[in-house]
């Protein structure tokens, strides 16, 4: 029987994007059929993530930022976000494979996270193939998310702090934007699946939330104190208003951290 923290390593270490996608939303369906194993430190086998030959990581700077009221401006900016959900993928396996000694619960909740993931690239990626002619690899894109994953890699508690709750929360603020430029430039399915990346992404801030306190919580640290300083030990990106104070609330960011975050 398959062992689950094993099992998403293997889907970390997949280069192959529907590979990668379709196994991981197999290893969720296939969940209560698994053996979790949350004491076993599992050794880094380097050369995390797999990931396909394109498309080529540049500076985020020199990735294409387009009209999205031209086709192939959608497709850039589609490209973008599909990019953004892939690399959203391997930061959830990562975090189900390489923290140990973690409640049941935490392993679940982030293979959860990662199938979801895994249908949001899927539903882009088709989106771009049947609609704009492209595919996933098509043009440049960056590594920041993952470089952040590097970065926090020893430390389970920097972890929730700076991927889910931090850098994955910005979808929640940049979304609706997004989705008001595109409703403008006629592309109504791809915001239908803004509509579910947002709805699921309020939900996987959430359980960056709740792990973050909850680690808080077991070593004695003021989640609202610790949060700044972590920022700046790891070189996080200070997040910018406008928030979604909506979103926000209901992936349950206090009104305290909100008031931080908007200072």
């Amino acid at each position: 029987m398959p062992e689950l923290r094993a099992a998403a390593l293997q889907l970390l270490r997949e280069p192959d994007p529907a590979t990668k996608a379709a196994g991981t939303r197999a290893l969720w369906a296939a969940r209560d059929g698994l053996v979790l194993d949350a004491a076993t430190e599992l050794s880094d086998p380097g050369a995390l993530p797999g990931r396909p030959a394109l498309p080529r990581l540049v500076p985020a700077d020199r990735v294409p930022r387009r009209s999205p009221f031209t086709a192939e401006g959608r497709a850039a900016l589609l490209h973008a976000i599909a990019h953004i959900e892939f690399n959203a993928i391997n930061l959830a396996l990562d975090a189900v494979w390489r923290f140990a000694g973690m409640p049941d619960d935490y392993y679940r909740d982030w293979l959860q996270v990662a199938a979801e993931e895994a249908l949001h690239f899927t539903l882009l990626r088709e989106h771009l193939q049947g609609s704009l002619q492209r595919d996933y690899g098509d043009f440049g894109a960056h590594d920041g998310l993952w470089q952040m994953c590097e970065r926090t890699a020893a430390d389970v508690l920097a972890r929730m702090a700076l991927v889910p709750r931090t850098l994955e929360a910005r979808g929640l603020d940049a979304t609706p934007p997004i989705q008001a430029k595109l409703r403008r430039a006629g592309d109504l399915r791809a915001v239908e699946i803004l509509d579910i990346i947002l709805r699921d992404e309020i939900g996987h801030v959430a359980i960056g939330n709740r792990w973050y306190r909850h680690l808080c919580e077991l070593q004695g640290l003021d989640p609202l104190a610790l949060y700044p300083q972590l920022v700046e030990r790891y070189a996080a990106p200070r997040l910018r208003p406008p928030l979604n104070m909506e979103a926000r609330r209901a992936a349950g960011f206090s009104q305290a951290e909100l008031d931080w975050l908007n200072s």
